[in-house]
């Protein structure tokens, strides 16, 4: 006698896996929630003894002492300027080489292939001081320059070979159909093709903002100005200058990770939209 779908058994195979994955949930959600949390905290809640989990009373003190640390602006134009810049330019790049690797036959394109995915499992580490060398004999320490380059190259390789699987989705039928309706190549990719990119763009924009926002060891080794830095320096001095006030320093933290989780949620929505956007043509 075969038994309902809805039998206890079936039941309890599809609680398990949602239940761990809760619990995994709730485990990467747990560090965010107490980080805002701690930042909005009164100091007395946070010295405590007793953790005060759901504070009744917040305060935006500890945001203002951190946004009143010296060089914050500063820094925090340096690194939209930087990420910005180096995000825009990977995606104008990728999206040319993506295509031009997707729908064109050439000599050598299997190995400019393997050359990024090569340079996407190199980590960037172990080139800092070689790239640290390059740009002191350039004369470019202490610019912004030098960090938009090579975080444009940080992000270009997962890039392109995100974009390129994308751009191979897209069934050449519609390419054709459009420049047989008149449309040249560069108008059927404009109008036909990158409509369709969106969620590729989407996810990979993601990606660029969140390596280049956090990346850390280059400008480090690059920058020593105090005014010619980024955010993710300016937060490891942080403490240091203002040591053990916790508060502060989980509201510098919190206002380093709000960009990221705004431009999530906004490219998430724009991502799911783009699924479904666009016409084909029947």
């Amino acid at each position: 006698m075969k038994r309902s779908a809805s039998s206890p058994s079936s039941t309890v195979r599809r609680l398990w896996p949602n239940a761990t994955a809760i619990v995994l949930a709730l485990g990467f959600v747990f560090p965010v929630y107490w980080m805002f949390n701690t930042a909005f905290k009164p100091t007395q809640d946070i010295i405590t003894e007793d953790p005060v989990w759901f504070p009744l009373h917040g305060t935006f003190e500890h945001f203002a002492t951190a946004v009143n640390a010296p060089d914050f602006w500063t820094l925090a134009g340096n690194s939209v300027i930087v990420t910005v810049l180096a995000v825009g330019l990977s995606l104008l790049i990728a999206l040319c080489g993506s295509f031009a690797i997707a729908r064109m036959r050439f000599k050598g394109r299997k190995g400019i292939l393997l050359t990024f995915m090569v340079a996407q499992m190199a980590p960037w580490e172990v080139m800092v001081i070689s790239i640290y060398l390059i740009v002191r004999d350039a004369d470019m320490l202490n610019s912004l320059l030098p960090l938009t380059f090579f975080y444009m190259l940080m992000v270009l390789p997962f890039t392109l070979l995100t974009l390129r699987g994308y751009v191979a989705a897209v069934p050449k039928e519609l390419e054709e159909s459009a420049m047989v309706d008149g449309c040249s190549r560069r108008q059927a990719f404009t109008k036909v093709v990158f409509p369709l990119l969106a969620p590729g763009l989407m996810a990979t924009s993601l990606f660029g903002f969140i390596t280049a926002w956090n990346e850390f060891p280059l400008v480090l080794v690059l920058n020593k100005e105090p005014d010619m830095g980024t955010l993710p320096l300016w937060l490891s001095q942080f403490q240091s200058q203002f040591g053990d006030d916790w508060g502060a320093t989980m509201a510098a933290a919190s206002l380093f990770a709000i960009p990221i989780l705004v431009l999530f949620l906004f490219l998430q929505r724009k991502a799911v939209g783009g699924l479904t956007s666009g016409a084909v043509k029947g």
